[in-house]
């Protein structure tokens, strides 16, 4: 994906506050585009069972050392699809890779990748761009973007000042005279259940009109906090109470992504550990404690679930790890600040 010019960037950046995000980005090619790479030569025999995960790289900084975890952990290996979430593109805090690319290089599979930002904090990034992609072992047949609802304008962030705004990755998948759809997901943080239940919705309703009879699968990281994300007192509140032993929040009932998917005939409880913590959400006190929250999710219609789990993505946790490799050279405390998910689906 052709970068812009910083300067340029900018200048994007500066027609926000008169014309708002969706006019800005659509003047900006980039934001449309959703071009599937196949280059990877792939049986087209259909399986019996299909192997999918759901994965928030944290913008792949730790990029060598999360290949290899994909391609080693026993619980990951031979995926066949993988939903992924902020992988970056030209950022200097990931090496000023194209991360997509290179994972799917890495792993052997195919790849479409989606422009959810463009970074405007660093000049020095190359492109600053920052997005989601789908990771398939089969052809893509083709893939679109869907802009979500938009529940926070993340220009006026001053920690994170972008361009762009969440959006959901649709992709058609064949092998074997069949096809499936594949939808990675990314919902907002900054707001409340309700603003998530909006944007879930718009996602629903769009693999209604592309899936209509097609067996779909809808993962990613839903941001599923059970408050608003902008609420500082009420996630202290919930912190404290877990610190005392209090269990994870029921996310159905804080959350209308999950009723929804059930409403639109999806499953969530077959294909997902509940509860079970999918990210660790630093508390920035003094303590350096962790927040543990299930924000990651799979859902699947017209398939069979055989079998999932969650694999930390801790380094004290990856004690399969091989002598003289990157993960065994790493020597931060975690890959990402998100654990990995993966089901075994029967078509």
């Amino acid at each position: 994906m052709q970068g812009i010019p910083y300067q340029e960037r900018l200048a994007f950046g500066r027609r926000i506050p008169a014309e708002g995000q969706a006019a800005v980005m659509a003047a900006i090619p980039q934001f449309l585009l959703a071009e599937p790479d196949n280059a990877f030569s792939q049986p087209h025999t259909l399986p019996e069972t299909m192997k999918i995960g759901v994965f928030n790289l944290e913008r792949g900084m730790r990029f060598d050392a999360t290949a290899e975890f994909l391609q080693t952990c026993p619980e990951l290996q031979d995926m066949d699809l993988i939903l992924a979430n902020e992988l970056d593109d030209g950022c200097i805090r990931s090496g000023c890779r194209d991360v997509a690319a290179n994972l799917a290089k890495a792993l052997r599979m195919n790849v479409v990748y989606g422009l959810e930002f463009i970074e405007l904090a660093n000049p020095e990034d190359p492109k600053g761009f920052h997005g989601n992609a789908i990771f398939s072992r089969f052809p893509i047949k083709w893939a679109k973007i869907l802009r979500l609802p938009e529940e926070h304008n993340w220009y006026f962030d001053h920690r994170q000042s972008r361009i762009g705004g969440r959006l959901a990755i649709f992709a058609q998948i064949a092998a074997g005279g069949r096809e499936w759809g594949a939808v990675c997901v990314h919902l907002e943080n900054r707001t409340d259940g309700a603003g998530r239940g909006r944007q879930m919705e718009a996602i629903l309703q769009y693999a209604d009109a592309l899936f209509p009879s097609q067996p779909v699968v809808i993962g990613g990281d839903f941001n599923t906090n059970t408050f608003d994300g902008r609420d500082v007192p009420v996630f202290l509140e919930i912190f404290e109470g877990l610190r005392q032993g209090a269990p994870l929040r029921d996310v159905a009932a804080y959350e209308p992504v999950l009723p929804l998917a059930e409403q639109y005939g999806y499953d969530y409880r077959s294909a997902n550990v509940i509860p079970s913590v999918t990210r660790r959400k630093p508390m920035h006190n003094a303590a350096g404690d962790i927040l543990g929250l299930q924000l990651d999710w799979l859902f699947t219609r017209g398939l069979r679930v055989q079998d999932r789990g969650v694999v930390s993505t801790l380094l004290r946790d990856c004690g399969w790890k091989q002598p003289g490799g990157a993960l065994d050279a790493y020597s931060g405390e975690q890959l990402s600040d998100h654990n990995a998910l993966w089901a075994q689906c029967a078509l």
